[in-house]
């Protein structure tokens, strides 16, 4: 009992003196801390992606400052009962940097992220650091980040804008990369009869070109900040596509079907059309195309050949374009404009256009869409089908 009331009388006697120095040092002026001159000494990433709880220092960093200058720091200390960091502000005459000097929106005292919903990140209010959820929406664009480059004898490895290794030709073959929609089989063909020198095979993407303008991120972050099913979305389109990274508050909309049948044209083989027509469905069934952006549909899709004089190189994949009229359809029903690579015909799809990464539809609206396509039945008779999903931001 007695050694409980001294450790009380001491904490009692601690907490009155450092109140008595508090207001003595009140008339000393502190050292002229802005937001940006804090960044550039401790290299705070503005614009880093970043989640509640976390250190915009880092999680291994802390940043202390000389007691005597800085003596109304211990203010946030004596706010959070933290006696035992009081007694050794005292004894070593250093203290914790207050970030409530130089921080408004979302950041605390010790400098960790709060009250942020999802992936924040790290930004300037004015002359303060701040950190802002994410808006009802975040997109960016897919880009390179780790890819294959031919040169005259092999390839180079580049990652993040660098070489890490040079293969030569024979080697190739060897490569260790692969992925649902690639491998070595895949790079070779490439490189032997597709690629010049200087052309690039993409391995691994980062994004870019955020809408909330945070920094890019690299590939090893983007299922870290965004999920996996970002990973796998960006992996299935063309780099440089929009991708919708985010989506918090919203509701579903759906858009009126519309519909067509595959029918039968035996000149250019049902069969092939009806591939054909599947392999469009399965292009742009499930695009989702962020606010005011433009999308293709799905890479890695092919179609088959089928002869026809009148196309340019004696063949067409026929079959696409039954498919192409649903999601002109809804396409337009939804007050976009004519998709690039398609015209107002039954024919529908231009020649010289790939069906699934060069037809392009660009999304007017302020909100995310996603394009719906199926198929019922089959042969001839097939029906094709084509939605539009609206993600209407709720108030």
């Amino acid at each position: 009992m007695r050694s409980w009331r001294r450790t009380s009388v001491v904490i009692f006697l601690a907490l009155i003196f450092a109140c008595i120095l508090l207001f003595a040092f009140s008339f000393v002026n502190s050292a002229p801390f802005t937001g940006q001159t804090v960044a550039d000494t401790y290299n705070i990433s503005v614009g880093q992606s970043i989640f509640d709880g976390d250190s915009i220092i880092g999680q291994n960093k802390t940043v202390e400052v000389p007691l005597l200058n800085n003596f109304g720091f211990l203010t946030h200390q004596l706010l959070a009962f933290d006696l035992q960091g009081i007694l050794m502000s005292l004894s070593t005459g250093v203290v914790p940097f207050d970030f409530t000097a130089v921080s408004g929106e979302g950041i605390d005292s010790y400098g960790n992220a709060k009250d942020i919903d999802g992936p924040g990140y790290i930004t300037f209010e004015g002359d303060k650091l701040a950190v802002k959820g994410p808006d009802t929406y975040v997109w960016g664009y897919s880009e390179p980040y780790k890819l294959l480059c031919k040169t005259s004898t092999g390839v180079d490895v580049v990652e993040n804008g660098k070489v890490i290794k040079s293969v030569p030709a024979d080697q190739i073959k060897n490569l260790n990369y692969s992925s649902d929609y690639y491998n070595n089989d895949t790079i070779v063909s490439w490189y032997n009869y597709d690629a010049s020198e200087g052309s690039t095979f993409t391995l691994e993407k980062g994004m870019t070109g955020f809408s909330d303008n945070r920094s890019d991120i690299g590939a090893d972050q983007v299922p870290v900040i965004f999920g996996q099913d970002v990973v796998d979305y960006a992996a299935e389109y063309p780099t440089g596509s929009p991708i919708l990274l985010y989506s918090g508050n919203y509701s579903e909309q759906n858009g009126e079907v519309y519909g067509t049948s595959l029918g039968s044209h035996p000149e250019y083989g049902d069969s092939i059309r009806e591939v054909n027509a599947r392999q469009f469905v399965e292009a742009w069934n499930g695009t989702v195309i962020p606010p005011n952006s433009t999308s293709s549909g799905k890479d890695y899709v092919y179609f088959e050949s089928a002869n026809d004089a009148s196309a340019p190189g004696g063949s067409a994949a026929h079959g696409v374009c039954p498919s192409a009229r649903a999601l002109r359809g809804a396409v337009l029903a939804e007050g976009f404009g004519l998709p690039v690579g398609m015209d107002g015909s039954e024919n529908a799809v231009l020649f010289g256009y790939n069906p699934a990464s060069d037809i392009t539809v660009t999304n007017n609206h302020d909100y995310p869409v996603k394009i719906n396509m199926w198929t019922e039945g089959e042969g001839t008779g097939m029906g094709i089908y084509c939605q539009i999903t609206r993600y209407i931001p709720n108030k």
